[in-house]
């Protein structure tokens, strides 16, 4: 079956579907809501066939559905009937999750997303679980991602953020016990000396993680 594949972000949200080799974005921000996004994704992928949704949400998701407000997007989003308003069967997961999910190469993996802020996510033995790392303290009655975050790396600068981004990659490998870490989001290949068994993503893999996602 054809799988269309949206990930939602805080500027853009981006989507592909199954046999298209270009993906579409559509500018989000904060007046972007559940109705207004489900429109303008219905008329950018008019063109395309698919038969099911998978969605990236910045944000929890319990029981496939989105377990908070998103921050840099408008309301509505709790308890919006995502499969009524496209039509077909949909599945909801973390965006972090689902960059995981298509990252994933087997084994134990930790996934870390570097951009505005930090998600994370664990992939073992196949099984993906989202996680809420990122608000763990880290230093100085902070989190890490106080430290890691887009914020961290204009104020310290790149050098300082770089040194908080392996320590951190460091801390919770070992903290989680997994095999790799994969380091994905806008901000990821400007960190310097990536710590051993730490392995650069591409943000495309949010896609394959669309797809996987229908995988039995």
């Amino acid at each position: 079956m054809k799988t269309l594949v949206i990930d939602i972000g805080g500027t853009t949200v981006k989507i592909i579907a199954t046999g298209v080799d270009t993906s579409r974005k559509i500018i989000s921000g904060r007046e972007m809501t559940p109705e207004k996004m489900v429109a303008e994704v219905k008329a950018a992928a008019a063109d395309w066939d698919y038969e099911r949704i998978s969605i990236g949400y910045p944000g929890p998701v319990i029981d496939g559905k989105p377990a908070y407000e998103p921050r840099n997007l408008g309301r509505g989003w709790l308890g919006f009937d995502f499969a009524k308003a496209f039509g077909y069967p949909i599945k909801i997961i973390n965006d972090a999750a689902l960059q995981a999910l298509g990252s994933y190469s087997g084994g134990r993996m930790l996934f870390m997303g570097i951009g505005t802020g930090l998600g994370t996510a664990l992939v073992i033995e196949g099984i993906v679980q989202p996680t809420e790392l990122a608000h763990l303290p880290y230093k100085n009655d902070r989190s890490f991602e106080d430290y890691v975050g887009k914020l961290a790396l204009e104020v310290h600068g790149q050098e300082e953020w770089s040194k908080d981004v392996r320590k951190a990659i460091e801390l919770l490998k070992a903290a989680t016990q997994t095999e790799y870490v994969v380091l994905g989001g806008g901000n990821a290949r400007l960190v310097k000396d990536l710590p051993k068994g730490t392995i650069i993503g591409s943000n495309d893999n949010a896609f394959k993680g669309g797809f996987r996602l229908w995988d039995s």
